[in-house]
């Protein structure tokens, strides 16, 4: 059963005070990310991998932070941390996966801050944790809804319409 977009929204804003103070990738990053998926009532047997290890171009070895293969790649860096080069680096680890392990969304997260890619449009999103219940849709896909973009239609068709 599905949790109600006003309890999902609820959850977040719990979960961003919670994790108000956090700062250290090494010892809160794996917590950070299980309470997380808490939000949507998604346990951690469901759904990751952490430090899942793939090949970058040239043979390189890395390490996804958090993988979750079609649906979730995300880079988890300590407080302050550039999130630019986060999302970078996990926009790189794509070309070592394979075509039905794409994610829909790439994450870079410093705790306070999310830069989210959303794989099909390109398009990314930055916003503070304190506001994550306002972006929580963002997430969707992670249990089964869509994102779609609406976009006016042409007013030409429009005019073709009423004709």
């Amino acid at each position: 059963m599905r949790i109600s977009l006003n309890e999902i929204k609820s959850r977040a804003l719990a979960f961003s005070k919670r994790w108000a103070d956090a700062s250290d990738e090494a010892g809160q990053a794996k917590p950070f990310w299980l309470d997380f998926f808490e939000i949507f009532g998604i346990t951690d047997k469901r759904v990751t991998t952490f430090e899942h290890h793939v090949k970058k171009l040239g043979g390189r070895p890395g390490f996804i932070d958090l993988f979750w293969p079609g649906k979730l790649l995300v880079e988890h860096k300590s407080l302050g941390k550039n999130l630019d080069q986060a999302l970078g680096q996990g926009i790189d680890y794509l070309s070592g996966l394979k075509e039905h392990e794409l994610p829909q969304l790439v994450v870079a997260c410093d705790f306070a801050r999310f830069r989210l890619r959303i794989m099909a449009t390109g398009q990314t999103v930055d916003f503070e944790t304190r506001h994550l219940h306002k972006h929580i849709m963002l997430f969707g896909p992670l249990v089964g809804y869509t994102l779609q973009t609406i976009r006016p239609e042409n007013p030409v068709n429009i005019k073709a319409a009423d004709r």
